[in-house]
């Protein structure tokens, strides 16, 4: 193909300073119309950074553009004044964030979004607006998207709420959409769904697509071209293909074999059962109309058995939605449910909470988001010791040493613990997470995605520690995920859950080797295109894998630093 002349966006010699620290050193790549370009890299390897200089969105007050030029469509766009800035972004430049339920505002319904940012760029009345919005919602494939348009951001799932982010980025159908973590805490299926969509609505408006993650097997289904980002700097680029196939620097080679490796220890036939499950169910109650009446039942859980011995983990699986997190918090005694659960040989589902409080102890939780779970207002020595202090164990001064010794075994400098959350990386708030629950010695842990939103190398390394504890503390795990590779990595058991109920229940080795039920097929066959995609292996065609790539002009190797 002939070259297709200027590129869209030409970013040159950017620098990036935070501070006294420079956090983006000398980046230059091109995008082109119509085409896909991958920014890769681990966190804090300055990839959303990057992004959000070209929509002039720095995120501290005091960053700044050291040098460097960003052009979009011939315009300089460093130094330009706060009218030129407007009129491109949201209206030219569209851009997807990281996390949906943080970039949404929760005080206004997705409706009133989608129409503020079509009456700001377009000037258009509310009316003409909201039908606009209804039409916008319905292109991105939100179910029932008239009732949607009133909706508040809680009320979506996380695939949903991706979708109307989707929708504002392309309500003035923009020439270029800047796509930061799009997929990053959604399960592979729904992955598979939003990055089809995206890729759909790129050849349907013939946008430039920038694509920033740090997984490589997005990369792989979906960029003509990627720029591989540490430290600041893009250490490798070129096409897609010949980058991933026959990567030169050793740090893209180190992101190719990052992944969570080893299985999980032998448990004895015989272990001592933790914690056991008999019927649980629960049901959330439906209140429609005026005066907010119970008209009906959400069955989240159907009838689930489980047991999970000493030193074992079992893993639940299933898309969003499935239960699964709802059966880990009726475990826990955190959701009123149903059925039977036998904590330590002692029926706890009729007990009261104040009988329940010594229990607290012996069965903690991991969430999903260590930045939601952290206070952003206590230190981290405040955070993992404020179990010691609400069980009243030790004076101040062991429960400071206590602090101390959780930290360290989970791998973070004791020194650093009055700290605040946002000083340390997302892996190591992870790594706070699990200390606050470890400092308490429980037996039994609930761990809710824990390595969901963290990049494939710093998995690898919380799956290592996770076991280790396990080995070391004898811990009984329910293992909350939607990533098979971790869940084949760590997991002994495995149940498979859709709608409520498992459909398939057994040892990991006979599920991953040979999965009897359909769903657990679909939804494993979902995964492991993925997985193959990276790893160069054949991946099916059939529906439930992301697209490749569309077609873009022939376009030159991007100048960036190797």
């Amino acid at each position: 193909m002939a070259d297709a002349g200027p590129p869209l966006l030409s970013v040159r010699d950017l620098r990036v300073q935070f501070g006294g620290a420079e956090v983006v050193r000398g980046v230059d790549f091109d995008v082109r119309q119509g085409e896909t370009v991958g920014i890769v890299g681990e966190s804090g390897s300055g990839k959303s950074v990057t992004a959000l200089s070209i929509v002039q969105l720095l995120p501290y007050p005091h960053a700044r553009h050291r040098t460097g030029s960003i052009r979009f469509a011939g315009t300089e766009l460093v130094g330009a004044g706060p009218a030129q800035i407007r009129a491109v972004r949201g209206n030219r430049i569209g851009m997807v964030f990281q996390e949906p339920m943080s970039s949404l505002n929760p005080l206004l319904t997705i409706g009133e979004q989608i129409v503020e940012v079509l009456r700001v760029h377009r000037r258009i009345d509310r009316r003409a607006a909201r039908a606009r919005a209804l039409e916008l919602l319905e292109l991105v494939e939100i179910p029932e998207a008239r009732r949607r348009l009133n909706a508040y951001p809680f009320e979506l799932s996380g695939g949903q709420a991706q979708r109307a982010m989707i929708a504002i980025a392309l309500a003035n159908e923009p020439d270029l959409l800047i796509a930061d973590e799009p997929t990053t805490a959604l399960d592979v299926t729904v992955q598979a769904q939003v990055l089809g969509l995206i890729a759909g609505l790129q050849k349907r408006f013939g946008m430039a697509l920038l694509l920033i993650t740090h997984d490589l097997q997005v990369v792989e289904k979906m960029a003509h071209r990627v720029c591989v980002m540490y430290d600041g700097r893009i250490v490798e680029h070129g096409p897609v293909a010949e980058v991933l196939r026959t990567p030169r620097h050793g740090y893209t080679r180190m992101l190719l074999d990052a992944r969570p490796s080893g299985g999980p220890a032998t448990v004895a036939k015989d272990a001592p059962i933790v914690v056991q499950a008999r019927g649980v169910d629960v049901r959330f109650p439906i209140r429609t109309g005026l005066f907010r009446r119970v008209t009906g039942y959400l069955h989240a859980v159907r009838n689930v058995d489980l047991a999970v011995r000493r030193g074992q983990t079992v893993a639940v699986v299933g898309e969003s939605g499935s239960g699964k997190t709802t059966l880990g918090r009726a475990l826990l005694r955190l959701q009123p449910s149903g059925g039977q659960i036998v904590f330590g040989g002692r029926s706890v589902e009729s007990l009261s909470r104040q009988a329940m409080r010594p229990l607290r102890r012996q069965m903690q939780i991991v969430f999903q988001d260590p930045i939601g779970a952290l206070s952003p207002r206590l230190r981290v020595s405040e955070i993992v010791g404020e179990g010691l202090r609400i069980h009243r164990l030790g004076t101040p001064s062991e429960r400071d040493r206590t602090v101390a010794q959780a930290l360290e075994e989970v791998g973070i400098d004791p020194q650093t613990r009055h700290r605040y959350p946002h000083e340390f990386s997302g892996g190591q708030r992870q790594r706070i997470a699990i200390a606050r629950v470890l400092v308490l010695r429980p037996s039994f842990i609930v761990m809710d995605e824990p390595t969901s939103a963290l990049d494939r190398s710093v998995q690898a390394q919380i799956v290592d520690l996770l076991r280790d504890l396990q080995a070391r503390h004898a811990l009984a795990y329910l293992f909350i995920s939607h990533d098979l590779s971790v869940v084949r990595a760590i997991a002994d058991q495995v149940l498979v859950m859709k709608q409520g109920v498992v459909v398939e229940q057994g040892s990991a080795k006979d599920i991953f080797s040979a999965p009897r039920h359909t769903y657990t097929r679909a939804l494993f066959k979902a995964a492991f295109d993925l997985e193959a995609a990276r790893s160069g292996g054949p991946a099916s065609s059939e529906a439930g894998s992301a697209p490749g790539p569309a077609t873009a002009p022939n376009t030159p190797t991007p100048v960036g630093r190797p």
